[in-house]
């Protein structure tokens, strides 16, 4: 779905949907007992995990998202840290979206708790847009959950209503118009603008643009220049009613990452097992999107600080994790063979990452030169579609079966584009 359009829309009929404190809310929303206490969810609960999204109640004590769970508790004695459970979340992201397009199928999710909502097509259906976000707001906690919360913004362009979220608080409603759109923006720092960063707001202060009002009346040539690319006429446009951000993006890029707790650090046998899991991870998801990938990047990050990187390209694109795997094994080999540095997997990891690019689609591959391709990913597909219907656990590949503790699945917050039209059917439609 792309609505982009260099056209200036002037009515307010585009509603950002933002789920507020959604991990934690959703912890809440399933255990009565954690509703209004301060919880903490994460990867792992050890001392030294991190907090990956915090309740209300947590932020209101001063913790902090990304805080150590040591450091946490020292501000809040009484957090709560539970280990975070993606199919949860999933399942009520999915409720979610099935309500919004309740009112247009014009639904785009941004994130497992963020989706935008375009009712411009939809005028004589529902000529009202502030009375529709009401609905979906009493909507989500009549049949989702009673403790599911959304702040809704509601503005001529998705990237504005995203901003109107953020103004309206928590459970809040904002609309920004052409009437009061400068008003809205003259309350704001350059830093509160989604997107803008500190290191971005300090070049555009150093260019004499100090605030969002000022940056909206400033000439797109000269945004450009400020910004070096195309990027600074994109925000002429997010900030004067013309839209930019009602698409969904394809994948530049696929990364599966992991912390690595202090008393797993030791077990070479547990870092073996994340690694294979973080190969598989980005296996399913090229398989579902029925890519090979040609860029390989791989990082170790140590308790020092310290991190060993590596990056590298390949002439056959693969997809598969076991294929994944042994390239990254053979260059971390390879290194330690020609520098006689100590070994890259030791007991000082604090944290992986596998990141693939540079994506080739199964369409256009040669199949001259890739006879079994179709049989591979077949295969691939048919196994995971197997664990989907009947559990995870009924069909493993020999190298995947342990005997330690399976790595928990975890969801990033920002990367929905691996649930498909499918994932959205209610039971009974498929």
């Amino acid at each position: 779905m792309n609505q982009n359009s260099i056209k200036v829309q002037t009515e307010p009929r585009v509603l950002f949907v933002d789920m507020n404190s959604f991990f934690a809310r959703c912890e809440q929303q399933d255990n009565y007992w954690l509703r209004g206490r301060p919880v903490a969810v994460c990867v792992y609960t050890g001392q030294y995990g991190f907090a990956i999204a915090l309740s209300v109640e947590a932020k209101r004590m001063g913790v902090k998202t990304g805080m150590r769970l040591n450091e946490a508790m020292k501000l809040c004695p009484e957090l709560i840290p539970l280990e975070s459970n993606p199919p949860r979340y999933r399942q009520y992201h999915t409720k979610i979206i099935n309500i919004l397009k309740r009112y247009c199928p014009e639904v785009i999710p941004k994130s497992i708790d963020e989706a935008i909502v375009n009712l411009t097509n939809y005028k004589m259906v529902y000529p009202d847009a502030v009375f529709i976000a009401k609905k979906i707001k009493e909507d989500i906690k009549r049949e989702v959950g009673d403790w599911l919360t959304c702040s809704i913004g509601i503005a001529p362009n998705a990237f504005l209503a995203k901003l109107g979220s953020d103004m309206g608080g928590f459970d809040g409603l904002q609309i920004i118009t052409t009437q009061n759109i400068d008003d809205k923006l003259a309350s704001l720092k350059l830093s509160d603008l989604p997107g803008i960063g500190k290191n971005m707001a300090y070049r555009l202060e150093r260019a004499g643009i100090t605030t969002p009002l000022q940056m909206r009346y400033t000439a797109p040539e000269r945004l450009k220049a400020v910004f070096k690319s195309i990027e600074g006429v994109y925000w002429h446009y997010k900030l004067n009613f013309i839209e930019t951000g009602m698409s969904v993006t394809d994948y530049k890029g696929m990364q599966a990452m992991r912390q690595i707790s202090a008393d797993k650090r030791s077990n070479p046998e547990y870092i073996e097992q994340l690694f294979l899991t973080l190969c598989t991870t980005l296996e399913k998801r090229m398989v579902h999107h029925h890519f090979y990938c040609k860029n390989i990047g791989f990082t170790v990050k140590y308790t020092d600080d310290s991190r060993w990187d590596d990056g590298f390209s390949i002439s056959i694109p693969i997809q598969d994790a076991i294929s994944l795997m042994r390239m990254i094994k053979k260059r971390i080999m390879q290194f330690e063979e020609k520098t006689q540095a100590a070994p890259v997997f030791n007991d000082k990891i604090s944290g992986l990452r596998i990141m693939v690019t540079d994506f080739v689609n199964t369409g256009k591959m040669m199949y001259s030169l890739f006879e079994d391709v179709n049989r591979g990913e077949t295969a691939r597909k048919t196994m995971y579609a197997i664990q989907q219907k009947f559990g995870a656990d009924k069909l493993k590949r020999a190298v995947e079966v342990t005997d330690g503790k399976v790595v928990a699945d975890v969801i990033g917050f920002g990367c929905v584009k691996d649930l498909t039209e499918l994932d959205y059917l209610m039971p009974g439609e498929n």
